[in-house]
C-alpha cells in the first residue's frame, strides 16, 4: 500500500455531504455535495494492507478494492478506471445504489468505521467519464453468433457488454420505451440521475450492442421466434412480479404497487408529456395523505418522491421491529449488518413505523380514505397482534413497496416452457442453463429479489458460460464460480 499505517493516521471516516433538504426538496437531482479529491485520496489511504482483504468476499464481483484505493492515493487515477473496469462493467450504478456489503466487511470495520469503498469507486468512474477514459471495447473478432437478451437492467446490460466483446451479435430487448429497466423507471432521479444510464448505453452502442426497447418478448415477438432467431438466449428480466397485500379493500381506488407510481416521477424528469396542467402526472402524491407500506429501499424511494411532490404527509410502515443503532449481535463482522439506517428521503421528512400490521383498508364511494392497523412483536418466530394496539390511519394513496416475489411467468417463460424453482424463480443448473437447450438465466429472474452487485456479477458469469456454449470455450471473466451458481 502507498501508506501503509494511513489506516492509524486517519481515524475518521468521511463521506460526501448531503445538500440541505430544504434545497433538495425543490429539484430531482442527486442529493450529494460534491468530494474534495485531496479529502478522497486521505480516506483511499485508509485502506489496510490487510493479509486477507475481506472486501473481496463481501462483493460477488470480486472488485480488487485494496488496489484501486491505493492507486487513488497515488494519484494514478487512470490506472485506477482499468483495475475498477475489470470487475465491474458498471461501477457509476454500483456506486450510487449498492447497499456496499464490501464496507461490510472490510476489515479495518473491526474496531474502527471502514474505509469509504463506495465512494472511492463513483469518483474513479466520474473522473473516467470526465476525462474520456471510458471509451468503446471493440472485439478482436466476430464470431457470427447471434445472441438475444431479455431485459435491460443490470444484469441484462451487463451480460450484453461481455458478450459483445467476446465477438457476439448481441440485441438486447426491453418491454418499455427506454432501455434500462428498473435502473431507469424504478430509481428515482435523485438517486442517481438518468444521464449515467445514456452515457454508458452510447458506449455499448458504439461498441455493437443493439437494443430494441418497445418490444415485450413473448407478445410481441413469441418465444418459438426468438429461439428460431438467435444462436442462444438469456434471461435477465428480473423478479418484477410485486408482492401484493391481500386484505378487506385492497380493490379500492388510490391503493398502488411502487412501481406504478416510481415511473410516472421519471417520466417527468424525462421530459415525457405526460403532466396535467398543473405539471402533475396521473398518479402522485401532491396534497395528499400518504401511507408506504414496506420499509426498504423502494419504500424509501417512494417517499422521498412524495416528498419532493408535495405531499401533505407521509408514513412509512415497517413490520419488522426498530432495529438497533448499533451493529446487532446476530450480524457479526464481517457480515452485512442490522442496524437502523436513516436515508437521504428519511432525513427529509414522514414518520417511520414499526412493528405494525395492516390489517384492512377503509373508504368512500370506492376510494380510499385510511386503513386499520395494529401492532405487532415477535413471538417463536412470528408475528403477533399487540392486543389493545388498533388504531385508524388516515390515508388517500398508499402504496405498497414490499418486494417481489419473482419473475412474471405468463408470455415468455411459460412459452419457452422452462421450468421454476419451488420459490418461482427460472430453475437453472450450475452453467446458468434453464431446462430448454440454449436458453440461460441471470440475475433476479433466476436468483430472486437481490442486490445490484449480484446482477452484474450474475450478468458476466453467465455471458462466459453462453460463450463457452457457443464456441465450446471463453476468455470471459466469470466472478461467480459455477459451484456457487443456484441449482435446480
Amino acid at each position: 500500500m502507498g501508506d501503509p499505517s494511513g489506516f492509524l493516521k486517519h481515524t475518521v471516516r468521511e463521506t460526501p455531504v448531503r445538500r440541505p433538504v430544504e434545497l433538495r426538496l425543490l429539484d430531482w437531482k442527486e442529493v450529494y455535495e460534491d468530494f474534495s479529491t485531496d479529502t478522497l485520496r486521505t480516506q483511499a489511504s485508509r485502506c489496510m494492507d490487510c493479509g486477507i482483504p475481506f472486501c473481496h468476499n463481501g462483493c460477488p464481483l470480486g472488485n480488487l478494492i485494496p488496489e484501486w484505493n491505493d492507486l487513488v492515493f497515488k494519484d494514478r487515477w487512470r490506472e485506477s478506471i482499468d483495475r475498477l473496469h475489470a470487475t465491474n462493467n458498471f461501477p457509476e450504478f454500483t456506486g450510487r445504489l449498492c447497499p456496499a456489503p464490501c464496507e461490510s466487511s472490510c476489515v479495518l470495520g473491526i474496531n474502527q468505521d471502514p474505509v469509504t469503498i463506495k465512494q472511492v469507486e463513483v469518483e474513479i468512474i466520474d473522473r473516467a467519464f470526465d476525462e474520456g477514459w471510458v471509451q468503446p471495447v471493440y472485439p478482436t473478432r466476430l464470431t457470427g453468433k447471434k445472441i438475444a437478451v431479455v431485459g435491460s437492467g443490470p444484469a441484462g446490460l451487463a451480460a450484453a457488454q461481455q458478450l459483445t466483446r467476446a465477438g457476439h451479435t448481441v440485441t438486447v430487448f426491453e418491454r418499455a420505451d427506454r432501455i434500462g429497466g428498473l435502473l431507469r423507471y424504478g430509481i428515482p432521479e435523485f438517486k442517481m440521475e438518468k444521464r449515467h444510464i445514456d452515457r454508458r448505453l452510447a458506449q455499448m452502442e458504439a461498441e455493437g450492442t443493439i437494443f430494441k426497447a418497445g418490444v415485450d418478448v413473448g407478445v410481441d415477438i413469441t418465444a418459438a421466434d426468438l429461439q428460431t432467431q438467435f444462436d442462444a438466449v438469456v434471461l435477465a428480466g428480473g423478479a418484477t412480479a410485486a408482492r401484493d397485500l391481500p386484505i378487506p379493500g385492497r380493490d379500492l381506488d388510490g391503493i398502488h404497487q411502487a412501481m406504478e407510481f416510481l415511473p410516472w416521477a421519471n417520466r417527468v424528469q424525462l421530459g415525457d408529456d405526460v403532466t396535467d396542467e398543473d405539471g402533475l402526472p396521473p398518479l402522485h402524491a401532491r396534497g395528499k395523505k400518504v401511507v408506504i407500506i414496506g420499509g426498504g429501499d423502494t419504500g424509501a424511494d417512494c417517499l422521498g418522491t412524495s416528498h419532493r411532490q408535495g405531499a401533505a404527509s407521509v408514513h412509512q410502515f415497517e413490520i419488522m421491529p426498530r432495529p438497533p443503532e448499533e451493529r446487532a449481535d446476530q450480524t457479526p463482522w464481517p457480515t452485512y449488518p442490522l442496524m437502523y439506517r436513516v436515508s437521504s428521503a428519511h432525513e427529509e421528512g414522514g414518520e417511520r413505523v414499526f412493528s405494525v400490521n395492516t390489517e384492512q383498508f377503509v373508504g368512500e364511494n370506492g376510494k380510499v380514505t385510511g386503513l386499520q392497523a395494529h401492532e405487532v412483536k415477535m413471538v417463536s418466530g412470528r408475528f403477533e397482534k399487540v392486543e389493545g394496539s388498533d388504531f385508524t390511519l388516515e390515508a388517500d394513496l398508499v402504496l405498497l413497496a414490499m418486494g417481489f416475489v419473482g419473475p412474471e411467468k405468463p408470455g415468455l417463460l411459460d412459452g419457452l416452457g422452462v421450468e421454476y424453482t419451488d420459490r418461482g424463480n427460472v430453475a437453472r443448473t450450475k452453467e446458468w442453463a434453464t431446462t430448454v437447450d440454449g436458453v440461460f438465466v441471470a440475475g433476479d429472474m433466476g436468483r430472486g429479489q437481490s442486490l445490484i452487485v449480484w446482477a452484474i456479477a450474475e450478468g458476466r458469469a453467465c455471458a462466459a458460460a453462453v460463450d463457452k456454449f457457443l464456441c465450446g470455450e471463453t476468455a470471459l471473466p466469470s466472478p461467480i464460480l459455477p459451484t456457487a451458481a443456484p441449482q435446480r
